[in-house]
């Protein structure tokens, strides 16, 4: 019943990307969440060190988005998409596309990142067919990237676990290197200087399969899921001029990088890249009704729109895209977004954030630090014969002490709501330096 606590069944629940046997022998729950902590079901409060997933940048429980989504319930709680619209799907993509880079405004909606994805790859292989490009069906993705969890993102990605159990994937992908290099490259401050060179793999793809057979590149600005990988100086202008050069276009994944969280509306506007095309999600919403999207160039649109031989341009869509509550709660974020001025505070805030973080460089077990905008890695010496198990053993042990943080790996990743304060730095970094002193 509301407001009952009490866990009923651990069994049925079957918990994505969780060891399950080791979670459900002793579980770890919250009950609420307001500002920037979650709260316990006895009452203790735990510092949200990554935004849930990344996705809450303007913190828990805001009322304007809440008092959004019920106003919306009472009046329409759904209106299908397909041949038929309703007003606040229209107003939140003209409002998505006032902050996408300068011509990415038409706006396709999704339910999630994955999604995202996999809309943009069917998009890039449609575009190509209907200029005339039919022969380019080839998609180049990055190692150690993630793209959400559908074939199409699985098959771009670059998360062997990911990719290993599920068959041979989407034929026709290929992999460009990924940038992380402890080497050259351990405990920079924002991008890293060496590895603009990695970008030209795109040419030996290219040498091996020809231009012409290759629709796209998608890659994620700055590799959240797979351990903070900053991109180095240089990296994304030169995949940019090498996709233009060989008329391929470049898809930014910004589900994560997108909305504030580099302190610009998104990654490109940060790097000064244009892609082609931008996937997004998590924080579009807040995280507090699901909700993804697609910003495609104006040019890709029209071509399929305006070039299709049949009354349906695109033949793909979901039953709940641009849902009416989802719409609600993002036009009710894109507001707070605005008027709280968070995409600045973020940028403000990154010297304090930088400082506070590399202030870890000594501390146990640490190898590497990288950072960006509000975004934090902390990469760990995995122990012998058992990696991850380190990371695991913090991320428990921070969370009991009132802190909660992401592992992936053997890293340590830091994504702290867009409202963070000062103190709540040093407090993120007061926990995990007392909880690496303590882990073997």
């Amino acid at each position: 019943m509301a407001g009952d606590n009490r866990i009923h069944d651990l069994d049925s629940y079957w918990m994505p990307f969780t060891p399950n046997r080791r979670f459900k022998a002793q579980p770890r729950t919250v009950v609420r969440a307001e500002g920037m902590y979650y709260y316990t079901a006895d009452g203790r409060a735990v510092l949200d060190g990554v935004a849930g997933l990344w996705c809450s940048n303007a913190g828990h429980g805001r009322a304007p988005i809440t008092e959004a989504i019920r106003s919306q319930a009472g009046e329409m709680d759904y209106a299908p998409s397909f041949n038929l619209g309703h007003p606040l799907a229209f107003e939140m993509a003209s409002r998505v596309a006032a902050l996408t880079p300068q011509g990415l405004d038409r706006i396709f909606f999704t339910n999630d990142g994955s999604e995202a994805v996999d809309t943009a790859l069917k998009i890039a292989l449609a575009y190509q067919r209907a200029r005339g490009q039919g022969a380019r069906t080839r998609l180049i993705g990055r190692e150690r990237a993630y793209h959400g969890v559908g074939f199409g993102g699985i098959s771009v990605g670059g998360i062997v676990r990911n990719r290993m159990y599920f068959g041979s994937l989407l034929t026709g992908v290929d992999h460009l290197p990924h940038t992380h290099d402890l080497a050259r490259n351990a405990f920079s401050k924002g991008q890293p200087e060496h590895g603009a060179d990695l970008a030209d793999a795109l040419e030996r793809i290219v040498a091996l399969h020809d231009a012409s057979t290759i629709a796209a590149v998608i890659v994620e600005p700055v590799a959240g899921s797979t351990g903070v990988l900053i991109p180095p100086q240089g990296y994304l202008q030169r995949l940019r001029a090498l996709c233009d050069k060989h008329d391929i276009l470049l898809i930014f994944d910004e589900v994560i990088t997108g909305f504030g969280r580099l302190g610009a509306a998104f990654a490109a506007d940060r790097f000064g890249v244009r892609p082609d095309m931008i996937t997004m999600a998590k924080a579009l919403t807040n995280a507090a009704v699901p909700m993804g999207a697609v910003a495609v160039d104006r040019r890709i649109h029209d071509a399929m729109v305006e070039g299709s031989d049949t009354p349906i341009e695109l033949f793909h869509g979901y039953t709940y895209s641009g849902h009416p509550l989802a719409c609600a709660a993002g036009l009710a974020t894109l507001d707070l977004y605005a008027a709280e001025g968070l995409f600045q505070r973020a940028a403000e805030l990154e010297p304090y954030w930088q400082q506070a973080i590399h202030s870890l460089a000594d501390a146990r077990h640490v190898i590497d630090i990288r950072n960006l905008g509000l975004i934090g890695g902390i990469e760990l010496e995995p122990r012998p014969g058992a990696p991850t198990a380190r990371a695991m053993a913090v991320f428990e042990r921070c969370f009991d002490l009132g802190l909660m943080v992401r592992v992936t790996g053997d890293i340590i990743a830091l994504s702290p709501p867009l409202i963070i304060e000062t103190s709540h730095i040093d407090q993120i970094v007061d926990t995990l330096r007392r909880v690496l002193a303590e882990t073997d």
